[in-house]
């Protein structure tokens, strides 16, 4: 789809979305086109007042827009729990959306329970929350996981098997290694629900300013970021197609990587990409190694004989680490 826009979405009369991090950046903005295409939001987010705030902005974008508000604190897995159960015992979710993140924390810190905060809050809090209300997610006839990861994946840094940088922590490493979980996750729930209705995809946006830029790195980067946003970042609006598309279109197929067309991946229409690999660090002069070429239909799907889509068997090296991890925050529904 060379030319989609929001524009293109089609009638969602009837379908609930439920956004984490729907208060700002491309969560809100997902909830604006939604709405405007019919569906009711779900608006989840750690605070009520700027809950309440992007309500009331969705709301102004599209008079008759439907909305609520869900507190949801994904970095305390009581305040996921509670989340969960209420939307689990009343709800359908016909669009889940794994939106909210943070990123370039400047120093380790911890979730409330024990866990780095950027795996913790962007992979291991999504992973326990989708658990927990999947049975709203099983009430649709034809529901979908969107997760969002990141270009981020592919970059050389972050160890898998120091999953929560104990042994290390730089703020970009653990935040690349909390993007190739996403990955892994989706990889992992589309094989669980190959024979359901379900469709999980995951996608990256590109880059834009949004509020997951609040943390910086000192004044370097408090120059550097806003020159950046300038120069090379796409809209916050445009940053939400790929989410929009992979929740709406048609045309996907679960396990799709799907992120912005442009050559650079930074911003334009949203296709289905290569899933990033990660890049190898060069050795011996020798250049880095890098995607394989984009390709129009490019799913997550397992290949022959029980390999990942980065080669690797299944059960092999640190990327298995992330399952059982993940597994030991929340038991996984049959």
């Amino acid at each position: 789809m060379d030319h989609w826009t929001a524009d293109d979405i089609p009638d969602q009369t009837g379908r609930t979305a439920l956004i984490t991090g729907g208060n700002g950046g491309n969560g809100l903005e997902s909830a604006r086109a939604l709405a405007r295409h019919g569906a009711r939001v779900i608006l989840a987010g750690r605070s009520q007042t700027k809950l309440d705030q992007a309500a009331e902005a969705v709301r102004a974008a599209t008079h008759e827009a439907r909305t609520d508000t869900l507190v949801l604190d994904l970095s305390d897995l009581s305040s996921v729990r509670d989340a969960a159960t209420r939307i689990a015992e009343t709800e359908t979710v016909d669009l889940l959306f794994n939106n909210a993140g943070v990123i370039n924390l400047p120093e380790r810190r911890t979730t409330h329970d024990g866990f780095e905060m950027t795996v913790g809050t962007n992979h291991l809090g999504h992973f326990a929350f989708d658990a927990q209300v999947w049975p709203a997610v099983r009430r649709s006839s034809a529901p979908r996981v969107v997760t969002v990861s990141a270009i981020a994946a592919r970059w050389p840094i972050g160890r898998l098997d120091d999953l929560m940088s104990e042994e290390g922590y730089r703020a970009m490493g653990a935040y690349a290694k909390s993007k190739r979980a996403n990955i892994v996750y989706t990889l992992e729930l589309a094989r669980r629900t190959a024979s359901s209705p379900v469709e999980a995809l995951v996608v990256h946006p590109g880059s834009a300013m949004t509020g997951l830029q609040r943390h910086g790195n000192g004044a370097l980067s408090r120059v550097v970021t806003p020159i950046a946003a300038r120069l090379l970042m796409g809209s916050a609006e445009g940053a939400a197609w790929p989410s929009l598309y992979a929740a709406t279109s048609p045309y996907v197929q679960w396990g799709q990587f799907i992120g912005p067309a442009g050559r650079d991946q930074t911003s334009g229409a949203p296709q289905a990409r290569q899933t990033p690999r990660r890049r190898r660090r060069p050795r011996g002069g020798q250049a880095a190694v890098g995607n394989e070429p984009a390709a129009h239909r490019c799913p997550l799907r397992p290949r022959r004989r029980g390999r990942h889509p980065d080669g690797r068997l299944r059960g092999q090296g640190p990327t298995a680490l992330l399952i059982p991890t993940a597994l030991e925050v929340a038991r996984w529904p049959t």
